[in-house]
């Protein structure tokens, strides 16, 4: 039987592995920000409330995350772990040849790790070394991108310009004809690249720590 805390837990779980608060989880699902709050899922008599099915899936529309995915969150299993994604240092990453055209892994020199899986079969995953992006992802860190999730102002990617340069960053606005971007490196560069240099860009939509 489901209880009340566990299906809450897994909206905060979800929220996290997608990056966000539990408002800003709202948010990104096209609901009011205060839909997960804490103050709503009781009462003012002390009675629980509980999240409606429709806020559930938009929000894992949002996040593209499955049904059965969620179910683990609320059991605090890891099913989806059972697949095993192709994963490259960063570092290594940066150099040439290790993407297609379209953002896909390419080559030999990529290793396969059992991570949490989305929706998406063509997510792959990113390992941080070092203290580069710190404090936003730190040494060990391991990033799943996902080219499936559509970004959205507020979303870390990775793009890859068409020079061949290789970023992870955080959008700063509705993608269009430019590309208003903060690094995630220290320092947090903020610079606007124009539509036409970007080849590719894909959400990242989980980190472990």
């Amino acid at each position: 039987m489901l209880t009340h805390a566990q299906i809450w837990a897994a909206i905060d779980r979800l929220a996290a592995r997608a990056g966000l608060s539990a408002s800003g989880l709202a948010k990104r699902a096209g609901l009011d920000p205060t839909t997960f709050n804490k103050s709503k899922r009781v009462t003012r008599e002390g009675r629980e409330r509980w999240p409606s099915t429709e806020s559930v899936a938009k929000s894992l529309a949002a996040t593209g995350v499955s049904l059965d995915d969620f179910v683990g969150l609320i059991s605090e299993r890891t099913s989806e772990t059972a697949r095993k994604l192709p994963v490259i240092a960063l570092a290594q990453a940066t150099g040439a040849g290790h993407f297609d055209p379209h953002g896909q892994p390419l080559g030999p020199d990529w290793e396969q790790v059992a991570l949490p899986m989305l929706t998406d079969t063509g997510a792959y995953a990113l390992r941080v070394a070092g203290e580069e992006l710190a404090p936003t992802y730190r040494d060990g860190a391991i990033l799943i991108i996902s080219p499936a999730s559509p970004p959205h102002r507020g979303d870390r990617v990775a793009l890859m310009t068409r020079a061949g340069e290789l970023m992870l960053v955080e959008l700063r606005n509705t993608p269009g004809t430019s590309i208003d971007v903060r690094s995630l490196a220290t320092g947090q560069v903020e610079r606007a690249i124009a539509a036409d240099d970007v080849a590719w860009m894909a959400r990242i939509v989980w980190a472990s720590q």
